[in-house]
């Protein structure tokens, strides 16, 4: 669990025991939510599947939103970790940093895309905090872990362009995760991976033409 989500009153296990009864809860709401979507989520329905009783999931949670946002918490910190190791461990260049971003992203939006994209239909004011300052801190970690690579890029500011494609690419994700039920691409989470970085390195690696006086 993040900090902020600590910060609002929820205090994660140290028993290694309840550590394992708060996964299966979570575990059973993120099946609730992408079963039966976000009109259909209740702290009854998480129980049932959890086997547990509506009482001690009571115990743990203050009701049905604070469980919401414990669900789209872990997600995000997920993909946090995910990037953050992606990045860390792939290969030099730009490149491959690009593809181990683009990657990262649809390795996690595959195994939790019809979540992600209940989260992004019902999420709160809180919930979008948390949820930006997940994009920003992926956006950060591709930033760093271009430095060394900005000669690579051949738009006249690169610090620039690269917060530029991380942006784009991140909305890409972000927008495909929320419409894909209702706007199909057609396309693996995979495949679109590998396009989006194509995309990003093509912009990247194309110098900037000449602004016209109107621009």
């Amino acid at each position: 669990m993040s900090k902020q989500f600590a910060e609002r009153g929820f205090h994660p296990p140290q028993q290694a025991r309840s550590r394992a009864s708060l996964k299966k809860v979570l575990a059973a709401a993120e099946h609730v939510l992408a079963s039966r979507g976000i009109e259909e989520f209740t702290v009854g329905a998480v129980a049932e599947q959890a086997e547990m009783s509506v009482g001690a999931i009571y115990r743990r949670f203050s009701g049905k939103d604070q469980l919401l946002h414990a669900v789209k918490d872990q997600l995000l910190t997920q993909l946090e970790t995910n990037v953050d190791e992606a990045l860390r461990t792939s290969g030099p260049g730009l490149h491959a940093t690009i593809s181990a971003f683009t990657q990262a992203l649809a390795r996690t939006f595959t195994s939790h895309d019809r979540v992600f994209s209940e989260l992004l239909d019902g999420q709160r004011a809180e919930g979008r905090d948390r949820g930006l300052q997940a994009l920003a801190a992926i956006q950060r970690s591709l930033v760093d872990s271009t430095r060394p690579y900005l000669q690579e890029i051949a738009r006249s500011d690169g610090h620039q362009a690269i917060r530029m494609a991380a942006r784009t690419v991140i909305g890409a994700c972000v927008h495909r995760a929320a419409t894909c039920r209702y706007w199909p691409d057609d396309l693996s989470w995979n495949t679109w991976a590998f396009e989006t970085t194509e995309l990003a390195l093509a912009y990247l690696t194309t110098p900037a033409k000449p602004r016209s006086k109107r621009d």
